[in-house]
């Protein structure tokens, strides 16, 4: 296979990235035959991935939206993949110009497109670390920089949850970050979930597995064990909903069926 110019040397290219899978979902075009194949596997059990994958989006963008308007201008994104149209600070920046966003990953092909679509913007930067190791993403160069701790931060755990295993402590980083944060910072979330997805368990069940088996398990944890990330959070109007349910632009009856699966919110420190 030959490596394109954009991919770095230290990366293993026939091995499946969760990232670029989901970049292949988005319809990006920073990913392999291997990625590729991975994901249409999923896609043979799962169809709708893709929908779950804008409505995860879309959320997103209308939480930062909603973090600018409320006057929290930090965002702290971990997990934050590889760089489509519509990113964090893209939808920030626009809002209030003085939005400083710092971006967050261990997938090498995520770092280094995130520099490359970051070059020349003093507002923005990326880390390499881990979200089971906050203090390294914390005391990084790069949040030290930007990130005033003593003011409220958005802190973005977009579809990143469900790939820590319970081995890891999720909830331990997840309360660690939030101790390092000011009073009234914001906790903006999504997470995999059986609940509501629109499909018999065996056959969402393949799709999972089809993570299992690229090394990357799927964490289908219950809207119970989800709303436990927000312990120390006061939840924001209208709670932990399905995605298009959560301040929607648009009707919610008009959404694919397959956005509904899985949940997300916003919480606020006190």
């Amino acid at each position: 296979m030959e490596r394109p110019a954009w991919a770095p040397r230290s990366i293993d290219i026939s091995v499946p990235s969760v990232s670029r899978m989901y970049d292949y979902y988005l319809g990006g075009s920073h990913n392999f035959e291997v990625d590729r194949e991975a994901a249409r596997k999923a896609m043979e059990f799962m169809p709708g991935l893709p929908k779950i994958m804008q409505a995860n989006r879309a959320f997103m963008r209308r939480a930062v939206r909603f973090a600018v308007d409320e006057g929290v201008t930090q965002f702290l994104d971990i997990g934050s993949g590889i760089p489509t149209f519509g990113n964090v600070h893209e939808v920030a920046q626009a809002a209030d110009p003085d939005a400083r966003v710092v971006y967050v990953d261990h997938d090498p092909v995520a770092v280094a497109h995130s520099q490359a679509v970051l070059e020349g913007n003093d507002r923005a930067d990326v880390v390499a670390a881990d979200l089971r190791k906050p203090r390294e993403i914390l005391d990084s160069p790069e949040a030290e920089r930007l990130i005033d701790l003593n003011r409220p931060v958005a802190l973005l755990l977009v579809a990143i949850l469900h790939f820590v295993e319970d081995a890891d402590d999720p909830y331990a980083a997840v309360a660690e970050l939030r101790e390092a944060l000011a009073p009234g910072s914001l906790l903006v979330l999504t997470h995999a979930s059986y609940e509501r997805i629109s499909l018999p368990p065996d056959r969402a069940e393949g799709a999972v597995d089809v993570y299992r088996n690229i090394r990357n398990p799927l964490i289908m944890r219950s809207r119970d064990e989800i709303a436990r990330f927000f312990e120390g959070y006061d939840m924001v109007e209208p709670g932990l909903v399905p995605m298009p349910q959560w301040r929607p632009d648009t009707a919610p009856e008009d959404e694919d069926p397959y956005a509904f699966s899985g949940f997300a919110g916003v919480g606020r420190t006190a």
